[in-house]
């Protein structure tokens, strides 16, 4: 299986990346296996039944609580990273933006949310500029550094510092999590795959709850 767990920086991977991604993937696999009749597999990891990050209370841009209750009826695409990151992010918000191309019509039935792990420079003026460069219907949340822990760990999302000369980067998880419009979540998208199908597996979830 691919890894779809990456630095938010250039260099080696640490081997927890790896490791926190094989949890995703054994509890994706370990729920699809208790479904019968599993005949039409996603291209993301199936994590239907996941126990697991239910939900989020996190801050928007003008300090508003948001959770995932507010976006019914619509699928959600969630990513943790930081406005800082050289590459990992940019490039995940460009494929969630060229997915949002297209869907279509459908579109507006997805909503992407970027969740900083790094609330200590990411301002909430800097996250509401940063995921909109990438489609205007993006939005970015924060919260204080407990509550960006607790999150975290709760979509078992690996983050660290790593000081760099006389400031410092973030190493992340690069996975992205997909919500079904009902507030399930179901799937796990690897940092490696494409637009094309993110998109298919999204339609998917569009259709079983037009």
């Amino acid at each position: 299986m691919e890894p779809a767990s990456r630095s938010g920086r250039s260099g080696p991977r640490p081997r927890r990346h790896a490791l926190a991604l094989a949890a995703v993937a054994a509890a994706g696999l370990m729920v699809a296996c208790d479904r019968p009749g599993n005949a039409a597999s996603f291209q993301s990891i199936d994590l239907t039944g996941a126990e697991w990050g239910r939900d989020f209370r996190l801050l928007d841009a003008e300090g508003r609580t948001v959770q995932l209750a507010d976006f019914n009826g619509r699928c959600v695409m969630l990513f943790f990273g930081f406005t800082q990151c050289p590459d990992v992010c940019p490039t995940a918000l460009a494929r969630a933006a060229d997915v949002m191309q297209r869907l279509g019509d459908q579109a507006a039935r997805l909503q992407v949310i970027f969740v900083t792990v790094d609330p200590e420079r990411d301002s909430p003026a800097v996250l509401r500029e940063y995921p909109r460069a990438f489609h205007p219907s993006f939005i970015g949340l924060h919260a204080d550094l407990a509550t960006t822990e607790a999150t975290a760990k709760a979509f078992k999302v690996f983050y660290r510092k790593v000081p760099t000369g006389s400031s410092y980067t973030m190493d992340h998880t690069a996975t992205s999590y997909v919500f079904d419009p009902t507030g399930r979540l179901r799937l796990a998208v690897r940092h490696e795959q494409t637009a094309v199908s993110v998109t298919a597996d999204i339609t998917r979830l569009l259709k079983e709850n037009p």
